[in-house]
């Protein structure tokens, strides 16, 4: 059966046959959502709501944020199945990122639910939910009446003791994982679960117990001071082992508690090759610095751990201080300045600017910024030196040539505006520019202005007010 005879049915009205003949075209491509699609909305039609449900939920299986298909299933059960209703209800707005929605749609499910494992199974999403709102202790309320139930799953504990984990209640967690191997679920994620806290809490000896995993044995052995016993393991780890990530911070960990600093950062280096751009990578520096006595690098990489933590404030407390110990590293004072800036604390960067334009009197960037910062307080003369200054360090930046013409018109700097804007007409191509240049500079020329006729800024008016007599 072909899928233009499918049509063909469905276009006349005969539903019943169109609805056979999509089954055929389905059975020759069951990931047709096309197909699927049509078999739902005919199913509906001919009143197999039954059916209707399967192929909408054949949809979601292969499209999960489909709206259709949710739509549909929530008219479907609209009238027969309130449980059901609020699930496909709650799981849209769930992922439509209307998370209040979604809650309470997941708490009128689970008191529609006919079946304790319905019941334990929308609880522990509507946990979930919680977690994600940053309701902590809504979540824990639920997964605490998951655990008093008679369906339980090893999942609900190790979620729990996650949360507890996550906020360092270290006495909550262990708690929650002992229960569950009371309860019967002595597993290999349970034990490796107790292992983790044990080592997060500071008793590498109870983790050291409980684990199977060898670089996890590893990890606490070198907590333990059992240093070479844990690098003769290290050492003897299989090949395929030795390129995980993991492998790379141990041995970093290794070298770390053995005093041998440089070759600790070398490791170091080998992890950022496996994972670039990792908060870790700088927190195992930092740390490896802290102990060799320099403070100024450990505190730089302090700063790019908080950085790529998200964490504004700390990042830019560690450059503070790094700056105190070192002024003259531009790198620094760049990541610093635009911190500052990010934060809107722009006068303060601009000192950060100004350093930096002592070190390197031509670096554009710099120039280039505190123009701008120049141009914020309407200090319009200001703002044209310091762009002059960056065309000294780069006379064909269009970008800059323009600005400085913008700003000399600003300040009634007529000829010096002409001159600055027919060496821009020299580098663009666009003709809605050139023609929008062109007509300035005719409009400039027209009025014969001289750089004698150079007006204040309003920096410069503000001075010139209270200056008065």
């Amino acid at each position: 059966m072909s899928l233009q005879l499918a049509e063909q049915f469905e276009a006349s009205e005969e539903y019943d046959k169109a609805y056979a003949a999509y089954q055929e075209v389905l059975a020759q491509t069951p990931d047709d959502l096309g197909v699927l699609e049509r078999l739902g909305h005919l199913a509906m039609i001919l009143e197999k709501k039954d059916e209707a449900a399967h192929y909408y939920n054949e949809i979601l299986k292969r499209d999960l944020m489909n709206a259709l298909a949710y739509d549909q299933l929530i008219s479907i059960y609209a009238d027969t199945d309130k449980y059901k209703y609020y699930i496909y209800r709650g799981n849209k707005n769930s992922l439509e990122g209307k998370l209040e929605f979604a809650i309470n749609d997941f708490k009128k499910a689970i008191a529609a639910s006919k079946e304790p494992v319905q019941a334990a199974m929308t609880r522990m999403t509507l946990a979930n939910l919680y977690r994600q709102t940053g309701n902590t202790l809504k979540a824990i309320d639920e997964f605490n009446m998951l655990l008093e139930g008679v369906d339980l799953h090893e999942e609900m504990f190790l979620q729990l003791a996650d949360i507890y984990l996550k906020d360092e209640a270290y006495p909550s967690a262990i708690e929650t994982l002992l229960r569950a191997k009371n309860k019967g679920f002595d597993t290999l994620k349970i034990n490796e679960g107790l292992a983790a806290v044990y080592l997060k809490s500071g008793d590498a000896a109870k983790a050291l117990d409980y684990t199977k995993d060898e670089l996890l044995k590893i990890q606490c052995m070198l907590e333990l001071g059992q240093v070479e016993e844990a690098y003769q393991k290290l050492d003897n780890l299989p090949e395929e082992v030795k390129s995980s990530p993991r492998y790379y911070t141990l041995r970093a960990q290794y070298y770390y508690s053995a005093k041998d600093f440089d070759k600790a950062l070398e490791t170091i280096e080998e992890y950022n090759k496996i994972v670039p751009a990792s908060p870790l990578t700088y927190q195992m520096r930092a740390l490896v610095y802290d102990e060799m006595g320099d403070e100024y690098n450990s505190l730089l990489n302090w700063g790019r751990y908080h950085i790529l933590r998200k964490d504004i404030d700390m990042a830019t407390h560690e450059f503070l201080n790094a700056v105190q110990i070192k002024d003259d590293d531009i790198d620094l004072l760049f990541e610093l300045a635009q911190l500052l800036t990010d934060n809107g604390e722009v006068d303060h960067a601009s000192e950060y600017y100004e350093k930096i334009v002592k070190l390197d009197p031509k670096n554009k960037e710099a120039l280039k910024k505190l123009a701008q910062y120049r141009e914020g307080l309407g200090d319009y003369r200001m703002q044209a030196q310091y762009l002059a200054k960056a065309l000294e360090a780069d006379e064909r930046d269009a970008e800059t040539l323009k600005s400085l013409a913008v700003a000399y018109e600003k300040i009634k700097a007529g000829a010096k505006a002409v001159d600055i804007y027919k060496k821009y007409l020299e580098l663009v191509s666009d003709p809605v520019e050139i023609k929008m240049v062109q007509d300035k500079l005719n409009k400039l020329e027209a009025l014969g202005s001289s750089d004698a006729e150079e007006s204040e800024g309003l920096i410069d008016k503000i001075i010139g007010f209270f200056n008065r007599k």
